[in-house]
């Protein structure tokens, strides 16, 4: 069993909606009761609540500063910009500015394991989609993340 704290949950969601429901589910027996606990609290937030985690998300091909855990596995799922072509970091660096004007809020994919042509690509589709599409996208993609960082908490990394 364990009682992550509030601290913890955050680097893994910053919504404070998120961070509330799962902590009211402490202790957890095993990762995947965490993670489930984790899912269920990402399927019934508010929107509100998932911008406000996407406030804590770096734009794709930005190095997120900082010492904190959020930041070190933020620059980890992103290595696959790490090296990337110039032109290549260019064009992602313009489609999130054209993303953000779009839909009013940072570009988030799951980023793990992904090359930043990739990326670049699924960036420039997802600009076509309608707001309500790219609304659930979004919270598929955070609920990728959130679960991969979930799973880094419980197992200490």
């Amino acid at each position: 069993m364990r009682e992550l704290s509030q601290e913890e949950l955050r680097s893994c969601c910053a919504s404070t909606e998120w961070v509330s429901a799962v902590a009211a589910g402490r202790p957890y027996r095993d990762a995947g009761e965490l993670v489930a606990a984790g899912q269920a609290a990402i399927a019934g937030l508010s929107w509100e609540g998932v911008e406000e985690a996407l406030a804590a998300h770096p734009r794709i091909g930005e190095r997120p500063a900082g010492d904190g855990r959020e930041a070190a596995w933020s620059r980890r799922e992103q290595s696959g910009t790490a090296g990337a072509d110039p032109a290549i970091l260019d064009a992602i660096a313009q489609g999130n500015l054209a993303y953000e004007r779009r839909f009013g809020h940072v570009y988030l994919i799951c980023a793990t394991g992904r090359r930043a042509e990739e990326m670049l690509d699924i960036l420039l589709a997802r600009l076509a989609n309608d707001e309500e599409t790219e609304r659930k996208i979004v919270r598929d993609e955070l609920s990728k993340i959130v679960t991969l960082r979930l799973e880094k908490l419980w197992e200490g990394r």
